[in-house]
């Protein structure tokens, strides 16, 4: 079943006005939370503010989802504030019989889901043929550099890539290995950006060789998917 996205953009928008807050004005808050509420809900969700301050959301977004029964959604959400610094708060979503979405409960405050470091994938095989480093050094060049016109000679007749908005110039390509499927290859570049940001960026690049030579089918992403 695909994602709900309409039940998920609630839980955030939700999210936004039950973290967003001025105790100067709580009928402000109250307000905005009343179309979500139903009769047997507290009035603002239960939300009782103090006597002073107030707390803004910077971003919000749903990093986790499970459903507990059938057409009930428990949304993990992301809140950065401005006061509170990053909160986690569940928000149980449901399609009611008419098919809009509603408020299944109360939120709830929680920890972050459950994370582990960077796992860089080992034991790839190292791209040892000059002439394919060559193509891929040069085509992630142009790619970075927005330059159309220079990177389709090295694409193959029938690629499509869609060129970055935000222009960088590859200073270095530090490692060039073939992915496990063996029809493209992991590149990994160093990068700056006009203002002197320097990244180190991964690219998977589709290849294949025609007519004795080496092309690029992809660059990183399907632009039609």
């Amino acid at each position: 079943m695909p994602p709900d996205q309409a039940a998920a953009a609630y839980a955030v928008l939700f999210a936004r006005h039950y973290l967003s807050w001025n105790a100067a004005e709580p009928q402000a808050s109250a307000r905005a939370l009343e179309p979500f509420l139903g009769p047997d809900m507290e009035p603002a969700a239960g939300l009782q503010l103090p006597t002073t301050g107030e707390q803004r959301v910077e971003w919000a977004e749903v990093t986790q989802v499970r459903e507990p029964v059938r057409g009930e959604h428990i949304y993990t959400v992301a809140a950065q504030t401005d006061t509170a610094g990053l909160l986690y708060l569940t928000v149980p979503v449901m399609r009611t019989s008419e098919g809009g979405v509603a408020l299944a409960g109360y939120p709830a405050f929680v920890g972050a889901p459950s994370s582990a470091p960077a796992q860089l994938a080992g034991s790839l095989r190292e791209v040892t043929e000059p002439a394919l480093a060559t193509v891929v050094q040069r085509a992630l060049r142009n790619y970075l550099a927005a330059s159309s016109s220079e990177l389709a000679a090295d694409l193959a007749a029938n690629a499509r890539v869609s060129l970055p908005d935000w222009p960088l110039t590859v200073e270095s390509m530090q490692r060039l290995d073939w992915a496990p499927r063996g029809s493209s290859v992991l590149a990994t570049v160093q990068a700056e950006d006009a203002r002197g940001v320097r990244y180190t960026l991964a690219y998977e690049l589709d290849v294949l060789r025609a007519q004795g030579r080496w092309e690029v089918a992809a660059v990183q992403t399907d632009p039609d998917a």
